[in-house]
C-alpha cells in the first residue's frame, strides 16, 4: 500500500488516491440507489390494496438519470398510476362519504430512506 513519492509529486499522488477513493464511493452510492429502488418497489407490492392485484402488480423502478457520479431512480406506477393517490389518502364516494385511505407508498419510502442511509454509511466505512 504504500508509496514513495518525491515531495514535489505529493499533491498529484494525494489526488490520485482521493480520485480513486471518489470513484470507488461513487460505484457504491450508486449500487446503493438501485437497491434502495428495489426495495420500495417490492414493499409497494406486498402493501398496496388489492382487489384484482392489477394495482399492485404495475409498480416498476427504473433508472431516470445517471451520470459519472449520480443516479436517479424512480419508483412508479406503470399504467395505474391515477390510483396512487386515492388508495394512499382516500377518497370521497360517489353518493356521499369516504373511504379510508391505506398508507402504503409513504411507508416503503421511509423504509428505501433507511436502507440506502444505512448502505451508504456501511459501504463508505468498510471500503
Amino acid at each position: 500500500m504504500g508509496q514513495n513519492v518525491q515531495i514535489v509529486e505529493l499533491a498529484d499522488a494525494i489526488m490520485e488516491t482521493l480520485e480513486e477513493y471518489a470513484d470507488l464511493a461513487a460505484d457504491n452510492v450508486k449500487q446503493a440507489v438501485k437497491d434502495a429502488g428495489e426495495t420500495v418497489k417490492k414493499e409497494i407490492r406486498a402493501n398496496a390494496p388489492k382487489d384484482t392485484g392489477d394495482y399492485a402488480k404495475s409498480w416498476a423502478v427504473k433508472k431516470s438519470k445517471e451520470t459519472s457520479n449520480s443516479i436517479t431512480m424512480t419508483v412508479y406506477s406503470r399504467n395505474r398510476y391515477y390510483l396512487a393517490h386515492l388508495l394512499e389518502f382516500g377518497h370521497a364516494k360517489r353518493n356521499g362519504g369516504r373511504v379510508a385511505g391505506k398508507s402504503h407508498i409513504a411507508p416503503a419510502e421511509e423504509k428505501g430512506i433507511q436502507q440506502l442511509e444505512e448502505e451508504i454509511e456501511r459501504s463508505l466505512r468498510d471500503g
